[in-house]
């Protein structure tokens, strides 16, 4: 019975004279998610509403499903558009729609009007008051409750009259690409693709890094990866995968320097690496799944020690999650039955039985003076061989 959608949205509300920018890009992001779907759709905006049209057959769960991954979108509504023929038409639209809808009519119900054509004859508290008075004679078993109703009816009177009930969850936030691009860190881990999902929501494009050690890592190591940055492209959209071969960079590092400050040194060599190719490919910032006090390269010395070589801003949406907070909405994307997967990434192989949990930024600069002689070589073979994987869900 439905053939349009009503995308309701939040945020983007209260963007003042701006909000045409998030309209339109929150357009753009239906479109693009609308063509994973069967069908042909048409999008339109109009008087702070923006509708779904379906123009073909489609199948109604595939859509929804697909809206559901849309930032921006707050709701998804299904509506029955009707032609404006006089009330008593309406009325009886109504009656067909609640009849259609809920065959058990043992329920309450509360009617909502908006009116955006203020020229209609009757205002909206008259449209509620006699729609539902419709409802109650042609079914005596429905009862009106104003306050906590089984069924909230809607009736928008625009250009076309539209009857909806029903509003599905969208994942709030704010569309994609409103709010420049980042550079995520992406490992074969659970927090980082959980971060990414996080900053994508507040408008972020993604592009990703991962860190590659064969032989020490497999394939099947590199392909979870590849595997977790499609399940975050669902929402982020379209992400380039930098992939960058870190073997002997590690290997050197774990040659020159303490093996306790193994993790810390590494760390600061993908960051170095990861804002060399954020500042090439116009990214902002770079994004990490950190959270404080996780493990050993998480407490806040370890963060200020990562800090210590970035110029450029570094996100880290987790910070304050535990584990299990993180794991939930990791089920919720998606991508923890992947990132469980036994197929470690190059932190997990060179990590040192004993690592520094308090680093000394001087002592750690220092250390990283035994690296002169080859270090600056190595990170320039590691960017000139970056292999870079367009993924897309």
């Amino acid at each position: 019975m439905y053939k349009s959608f009503l995308i309701k949205y939040a945020e983007i509300g209260v963007k003042g004279k701006n909000r045409y920018i998030f309209e339109d890009r929150l357009c753009d992001q239906i479109r693009y998610a609308l063509k994973r779907c069967e069908g042909e759709f048409e999008i339109r905006k109009t008087q702070g509403r923006i509708y779904v049209d379906a123009l073909s057959e489609f199948d109604f769960d595939e859509v929804v499903e697909n809206l559901k991954t849309v930032f921006g979108i707050s709701g998804i509504c299904p509506v029955v558009q009707v032609e404006d023929e006089g009330f008593e038409k309406l009325c009886e639209d109504v009656i067909a729609y609640m009849d259609k809808v809920y065959p058990d009519k043992n329920l309450t119900f509360k009617v909502e009007t908006r009116r955006a054509r203020k020229n209609y004859p009757k205002e909206s508290m008259e449209v509620n008051c006699d729609i539902g008075a419709a409802l109650l004679n042609a079914y005596s078993e429905m009862r009106v409750d104003v306050h906590k109703p089984d069924v909230m009816l809607h009736i928008e009177i625009r250009e076309k009259i539209y009857i909806y009930s029903t509003v599905i969850p969208g994942p709030g936030g704010l569309p994609i690409g409103t709010n420049g691009k980042g550079m995520l860190l992406l490992s074969g881990g659970i927090d980082s693709p959980v971060a990414g999902y996080m900053i994508s929501k507040r408008g972020v494009k993604l592009d990703a890094v991962y860190f590659n050690a064969p032989p020490y890592t497999s394939d099947r190591a590199k392909q979870k990866v590849i595997d977790l940055a499609r399940l975050v492209s669902k929402y982020s959209g379209p992400i380039n995968l930098h992939i960058i071969n870190f073997t002997d960079i590690q290997l050197y590092i774990y040659e020159k320097c303490p093996h306790d400050e193994l993790t810390i040194i590494m760390r600061r060599y993908m960051m170095r690496i990861a804002q060399q190719i954020a500042e090439n490919t116009g990214s902002l910032g770079l994004i990490t799944g950190e959270s404080i006090g996780q493990v050993a390269s998480q407490t806040m010395q370890s963060l200020a020690a990562t800090n210590d070589v970035c110029t450029m801003p570094v996100y880290r949406p987790c910070i304050g999650m535990d584990k299990q907070e993180i794991v939930e909405i990791s089920e919720k994307i998606n991508t923890y039955e992947t990132s469980i997967l036994p197929y470690e990434d190059c932190c997990t192989i060179f990590v040192a039985k004993h690592p520094v949990t308090k680093p000394n930024v001087n002592v750690i600069r220092r250390h990283e003076t035994n690296l002169e002689e080859r270090i600056d070589e190595l990170v320039r073979v590691a960017l000139e061989t970056d292999e870079v994987l367009h993924i897309e869900w």
